[in-house]
Order: C-alpha cells, then sequence, then structure tokens
C-alpha cells in the first residue's frame, strides 16, 4: 500500500486480475481445454454482478456493495488477553510519545524556535 487508498499493483496482482478477468469473459468449455480455472467469485477480490443486483443497489457501481470482504482468519486469542496486552502496549506507547514530544520539544527550543 501507498497509502491508505492507494495501492501499487505487483506483477502478481497484475497477472491475478488477468488471469480473472480472461476466466470470467471465456467459456468454461475453452478454460478446460487450455487447463485453466473457470471464474468464481470472490468475497473482497472480484463478483460477476447481475443486471438485478445493479439495479438493487439503486445503479451504483462501488465495487464494495458487490465484492463484500474477504473472510478474516479468526484470532485464536481470548478477548480479554487480548485486550489487555493492548492496553498495555499503547500505554508503552503513549509513554514513549510523551518522551519523544520532549524531546523534540527541547531540540527546537536549542535551534530558537520553543517556546
Amino acid at each position: 500500500m501507498i497509502d491508505r487508498v492507494h495501492r501499487e499493483l505487483t506483477d502478481k496482482d497484475t497477472r491475478k486480475i488477468a488471469d480473472t478477468y480472461h476466466a470470467w469473459r471465456s467459456p468454461a468449455e475453452a478454460l478446460a481445454k487450455a487447463g485453466a480455472a473457470p471464474y468464481a467469485d470472490v468475497p473482497g477480490f472480484c463478483k460477476a454482478a447481475t443486471l438485478d443486483d445493479i439495479r438493487h443497489h439503486n445503479h451504483i457501481l462501488t465495487p464494495g456493495r458487490y465484492v463484500g470482504a474477504a473472510e478474516v482468519e479468526e484470532d485464536d486469542e481470548p478477548f480479554e488477553e487480548k485486550m489487555a496486552r493492548l492496553a498495555a502496549e499503547l500505554r508503552q506507547q503513549t509513554e514513549q510519545s510523551a518522551k519523544l514530544d520532549k524531546l523534540i520539544w527541547a531540540n527546537m527550543k536549542d535551534i530558537g524556535y520553543g517556546v
């Protein structure tokens, strides 16, 4: 990811998109002859939406309305333990942030920009 909303595609990503498109456009018999997998919807990646699907969403073509989200792997860590661990991490990070803020402002003062 370049940032929160932009992703730089790798050659592997491009190949996956192209292969999925060709599988979607090609008849299943042609794919079977070529030894390629037939098209299938993949949650979070692709979906062959029907006109009825599009009408149902008032012709809004935002991909997330159709594609959905990929399944998330289950977390084996019990909730209470996870929250305790995350709270401890947050406390450490907050303390580190405060130390760094003091250091930054001390440096700013040293170069004549502190208040």
